[in-house]
This record gives C-alpha cells, sequence and structure tokens, in this order.
C-alpha cells in the first residue's frame, strides 16, 4: 500500500487543487511514483480519460503535473450541478443517476464504497497518494455523510495540512474554528499553510506564532498570491473577473467574445485563445460585446434548453442572430451547437419539462435527447471547402489529425459533415460531426482550440476578413501549461517546509 498525504482547506477556493499539483510534480521531480486522488468533486468543467471515463479537470491536471495518465479512479465520484433538478451523479466516470441532495445522502454508503475502491486501485499502482479534500473538513451538519474529508484520511491514514486563504480576510480565526469544530479529528491536522499573500511578512510572523501557540499546530508554508495563468480554471465563478462592459481599447486585432451562460461547463475550452498574442477574449452576457467583436462561441452547458430560453429572456438570442447577419463568426461548442440548429426535441424529459424547443436556425440541423451520454476521446480532421476557405488555409483531408473529447447528451442530425471523426479507443468506424452555414459553425468536439495549428488557423481566418496578414504566433499551448505546472512547483517549493512534508511522508 501507497502512503498519502491530504490537502483540505478551511473553505472552497482556498487553493487545494492547485497545491496538490504543484506537490505532485514536486515529488514526480525527486523520482516518486505519485498519483492524486479526489474522492468526491462537483464541478462543471469535467475532462474525459482515455478509457472514456469523466471526471473533475482538476484532477486531470493533477495527473498532469504527475506526468501521468489521468484515469477515473483519480474521481471516483463526480457531482454536476443541474439547478433545481439536483446533479447528475457520475460514478467511476459514468452516469449513474440524477439526484437531490436528500437522495444522494441517502446514497452515501455506495458512494463511499466507490472511493475506496478507487483509492485502494491507486494506492497498490503508485508510491504516494496526494489527496484533495473538498471545502470544509468542519461542516458540522454534514460530518455524518463525510465521503470527501476526514473519512477520506481515516481510511488512507493521511496526514493532513489545512490550507487558509488569507486574500479573502480571517485566516487565523479560519483556521482556529476549523481545528476547534473538528473534534478529536484534529489530531490529524499536522500543520497549516497560508495561501494568496500579498502582505509584509514582518507583519505576518506574529500571528504563526500565535496560531500556533493556540493550536499546538504550526504554519509550514506562507504560498504569496499569484497569478495562475496557463493552467485552467475549475470553479465557473472565475469568470467573474472576465466578465465586463463592452470593449473599451481595441488593444489587440481579433476580439472574441464568450457568452456566458448560467448553466456554462467546459469553459477551459477558450483558455488557449486567451494566451494568443493577438486575441482578446471576454466570457461576457453584454448584448453590445457580442455584437461588436470578430467571433462569438456559444459554449458547453449543462442544460441546453434552460440556457437557450435564458438567451431570449436576456434578449442575447437577438444579438449573436444580428451577430451573424454582419458576417461575425458564430461558433457553437457541445451545447452552443445544438443551441444554433433548428429545434430541440426532449421527449423523454431529459433536460427539461419542454417536448420541443426551437433552437435559434442559424445551422441545418435538429438535436434530440436520449437517456445516454457519449464520452470519448476524438481524433478528427476538418474536411470541406468552406470550412478550409473559413480558416484561411488548407487543410487537406486526411492531414494532421485532430485531438478532442466529447461529452454531451443527444445526437443532431441534419446537414452534418464539418469533421471526420474517429471516437477513441479505436474501434474503426469513422463518423461525421458538427455543421456549417454561411459564418456560423459548431462542434461537439471540446479541446479543439488547444491543437496549435487548428487554433491560428481559426485566428487567421479572422485577421483574413480585416485583411490583416496571416501569424504563426510560435504558441505551443501544451508546452505552455507544463512550463506554468514547473513554475507553481518551483513557488510552492519556495515557501513551504519541505522537509517536514518529506517527514510526514517518511521519505
Amino acid at each position: 500500500m501507497s502512503r498519502a498525504l491530504m490537502i483540505q482547506g478551511t473553505g472552497s477556493g482556498a487553493g487545494k487543487s492547485l497545491l496538490v499539483a504543484a506537490l505532485c510534480r514536486i515529488l514526480n521531480q525527486k523520482g516518486i511514483d505519485v498519483a492524486p486522488f479526489k474522492s468526491q468533486n462537483m464541478a462543471l468543467n469535467s475532462f474525459i480519460t482515455a478509457e472514456g471515463g469523466e471526471i473533475g479537470r482538476a484532477q486531470a491536471l493533477q495527473a498532469e503535473a504527475a506526468r501521468l495518465e489521468p484515469t477515473v479512479h483519480m474521481n471516483p465520484i463526480l457531482l454536476k450541478a443541474q439547478g433545481e433538478s439536483g446533479c447528475q451523479v457520475i460514478i467511476h466516470g459514468r452516469v449513474h443517476s440524477s439526484m437531490k441532495a436528500q437522495e444522494y445522502y441517502a446514497f452515501k454508503d455506495s458512494a463511499w464504497e466507490a472511493a475506496r475502491t478507487s483509492f485502494d486501485v491507486l494506492s497498490k499502482r503508485h508510491e504516494i497518494i496526494v489527496i484533495e479534500g473538498a471545502g470544509s473538513p468542519a461542516e458540522i451538519n454534514l460530518m455524518d455523510a463525510d465521503i470527501v474529508n476526514m473519512s477520506v484520511a481515516k481510511y488512507a491514514k493521511a496526514p493532513v495540512l489545512l490550507v487558509g486563504d488569507i486574500d479573502k480576510g480571517g485566516v487565523f480565526a479560519s483556521l482556529y474554528g476549523t481545528v476547534k469544530l473538528l473534534g478529536r479529528d484534529r489530531r490529524r491536522i499536522r500543520g497549516f499553510i497560508i495561501n494568496k499573500f500579498r502582505g509584509d511578512m514582518e507583519i505576518l510572523k506574529p500571528g504563526l506564532d500565535m496560531i500556533r501557540q493556540k493550536t499546538a499546530t504550526p504554519v509550514v508554508g506562507v504560498i504569496p498570491w499569484f497569478d495562475r495563468a496557463g493552467l485552467p480554471e475549475e470553479d465557473g465563478l472565475a469568470l467573474s473577473r472576465h466578465v465586463g462592459a463592452q470593449f473599451t481599447a481595441p488593444a489587440k486585432a481579433i476580439r472574441v467574445v464568450v457568452v456566458r451562460l448560467k448553466y456554462i461547463s467546459n469553459f477551459t475550452d477558450f483558455d488557449a485563445l486567451m494566451h494568443e498574442p493577438d486575441v482578446e477574449l471576454i466570457f461576457s452576457d453584454n448584448r453590445a460585446d457580442i455584437e461588436n467583436c470578430d467571433m462569438v462561441i456559444i459554449p458547453g452547458t449543462k442544460n441546453t434548453v434552460k440556457d437557450l430560453l435564458y438567451l431570449r429572456e436576456m434578449g442575447l438570442d437577438r444579438s449573436i442572430k444580428k451577430a451573424a447577419s454582419k458576417g461575425i463568426v458564430v461558433v457553437g461548442m457541445c451545447g452552443g451547437y445544438q443551441m444554433l440548429g433548428r429545434k430541440i426535441y426532449d421527449p423523454h424529459g431529459i433536460e427539461s419539462i419542454f417536448a420541443e424547443t426551437d433552437g435559434l436556425g442559424l445551422l441545418d440541423i435538429e438535436t434530440g435527447f436520449e437517456d445516454v451520454k457519449t464520452t470519448c476521446q476524438t481524433e478528427a480532421v476538418p474536411i470541406g471547402t468552406q470550412f478550409r476557405n473559413l480558416l484561411s488555409v488548407q487543410l487537406q483531408d486526411g492531414g494532421q489529425k485532430l485531438r478532442g473529447y466529447e461529452i454531451h447528451m443527444g445526437t443532431s442530425s441534419g446537414d452534418i459533415g464539418l469533421f471526420r471523426i474517429r471516437r477513441l479507443p479505436d474501434n474503426g468506424e469513422e463518423m461525421l460531426d458538427g455543421s456549417m452555414k454561411g459564418n456560423c459553425w459548431g462542434t461537439y468536439l471540446h479541446g479543439i482550440f488547444d491543437n496549435d495549428p487548428f487554433r491560428r488557423a481559426v485566428i487567421n481566418g479572422l485577421r483574413a476578413t480585416k485583411n490583416l496578414p496571416g501569424l504563426e504566433s510560435g504558441l505551443d499551448y501544451a508546452m505552455m501549461r507544463d512550463a506554468a505546472i514547473d513554475g507553481i512547483a518551483s513557488m510552492v517549493k519556495d515557501n513551504i517546509d519541505m522537509e517536514f512534508i518529506d517527514r510526514l511522508l517518511k521519505l
């Protein structure tokens, strides 16, 4: 059995995910076979593993930090919020059912069994498991149903480091309060980490001594605040800083607006675009932004029909159509692709109470929902002269393959044929995906903008519509992400007592 270390937080957003990623990279650099684990995650940003299982995006990043292929055992339980209908419960990468809170609490014994099974699998395969908790371990009304914090620490026999976010204020109160509320479990907390520090260390030092005196627990690291540029966000709340009023300065040649939906998912599809030197990208529900840019993207969503109705309620459907009529490129990704079609049929009430909903009508497709979820990694080749012309490059049939992944309920039919795809693991069957009409196109493929040549082709196609010459940005997105992980690992290593960590892990 492997050894384990657990990172818990005083609350959501304390920085647990990135700290686990940093520790995975630090240990990997020491030549240790390390793997991440989070028994239960609640997130709309998900990733599809090679075996076609769905896990939280954060665990995929942590696996990348450990230089491992992500597996469903790194996040055996994924909860995807569906609004008032509760959550879609995903066990070992596959949809189990949709449950409201009370139903899920009644299901907790089965969920806990799935979590233990996955931890045991990882424990047999790797030397060290770095475990991430969720929220706070001191939610006293939830302790009897815990399958993600102290219950995991006990099962894994893992010492715990508790992380507090000083940027939110009250960090010492939150550390002290967490310890006091934990009762006997407080002895599992072996050290504190203060995260997102921006101030004067000399002013902070007396507090470090006082919290040790009051809790008999040392602060083993103070991590400075840093920009996570180059690494994906997990929480949609992070989009708030990308949402604002209309553009104020034409600082960059190409302006891209991602429509901010209520149930937006997999918004990390567009991270690579954000790092292109000639692209300004924002997430916005401002009509002026949508009507005055170079490309509008309707992203993925956990509930296509509800977000389509939201667009109508806000008048954003009219703005998207106006943008298309002005020649602005309109793109739909997954749920956004479904919205661009003529009709959405849901006779079994999979997503909503509406058996039939009119789409935006910008693509000649229709979508029907069935109680089957497609989750797979995919290889794709762009096809069709019109699409290649829009990209302003010649992407020949049978040329460079793009890598992406699919996560969707529903199947679309009609004028399909933007990509020729093969779902992985390779079953030898080729299919068609995506649709295009005029300056509008859509696809079920997530992650296609992570492909450097394709992303640059899209941008250069937009540049051509403005009579600007094409560029070679030179951005290697995968290399940039790896360098960003190295950078965060180095910063954590410089600001945490790694000898203390080594002793906890008996290295």
